[in-house]
């Protein structure tokens, strides 16, 4: 397991540890819903207070097999980085490492190629009409980038990437996937697993070709307000999952 750095407000080392199984057991949950995409897409959590340390996953290992100690800890600083064995995916490196340094809120961050969202993502118009609860606990937090020019493999393109995101907590971005930040683990995994139950219900009602019953601004964001005031389901979620997984895929804690 990587040594972590003593810095001024670091979390303990229990706390760390508990991070490592939040994000493992993420992984794991994903690959049980088929979410993932070969041994592509990432997620990350900063454990310093500036975010320039973060665990990640490790380039080409599969979601349903990550553990705790698989997850590497990176500091954005060093040079060396992608040179050392197990370094995450490049691009991984360019855009986590900039967004957790240049946005406080985006403790931890994740990434993935889902089929509804990626669906959606790959429309002229990317956005979330609110038709339901799940889709309206999204209204006036998603930021839409139709900037993609390719692979993001330079650090220009993780600050584009950040200044597109804000202060939002889901990027849509145009003709590739989703992007979340949240300020925990437990956050991130609830927001991913919800937009792409928010994004299934939309392409499901494009589909049928009939219009739309789109509530007004003031009752979706009324009902994002009270999503946002319901912030126990989260770690209920987190709970339940781990308590799945140390039934049946104890080893993800290893």
């Amino acid at each position: 397991m990587n040594k972590i750095v003593a810095v001024p407000n670091f979390p303990d080392a229990e706390t760390v540890q508990e991070m490592r199984y939040d994000l493992a057991a993420s992984f794991r949950y994903f690959a049980r819903l088929g979410m993932h995409e070969s041994v592509a897409n990432h997620f990350s959590v900063a454990v310093s207070p500036d975010g320039r340390q973060f665990l990640i996953n490790p380039r080409g290992k599969h979601f349903s097999r990550i553990c705790a100690s698989d997850l590497q800890l990176i500091d954005a600083d060093d040079p060396e980085t992608m040179q050392r064995e197990n370094a995450p995916d490049p691009t991984a490196w360019f855009i986590h490492s900039r967004i957790h340094r240049l946005l406080p809120h985006a403790r931890c961050i994740m990434h993935l190629h889902p089929r509804y969202a990626t669906a959606l993502a790959a429309l002229e118009d990317s956005s979330m009409p609110p038709i339901d609860q799940n889709t309206m606990r999204f209204f006036g937090r998603v930021a839409i980038d139709d900037g993609f020019e390719g692979m993001g493999l330079s650090e220009d393109e993780g600050d584009r990437l950040a200044a597109q995101l804000g202060d939002k907590s889901v990027l849509m971005m145009g003709n590739h996937g989703v992007l979340i930040a949240a300020p925990s683990v437990a956050q991130a995994m609830d927001d991913m697993y919800y937009y792409e139950r928010s994004c299934e219900t939309v392409m499901l009602a494009f589909a049928s070709g009939r219009p739309l019953r789109i509530v007004s601004d003031s009752i979706a964001q009324e009902t994002s307000q009270q999503w946002a005031n319901y912030g126990q389901l989260s770690i209920d979620h987190m709970n339940e999952v781990r308590a799945i997984l140390d039934a049946r895929e104890p080893d993800y804690k290893t």
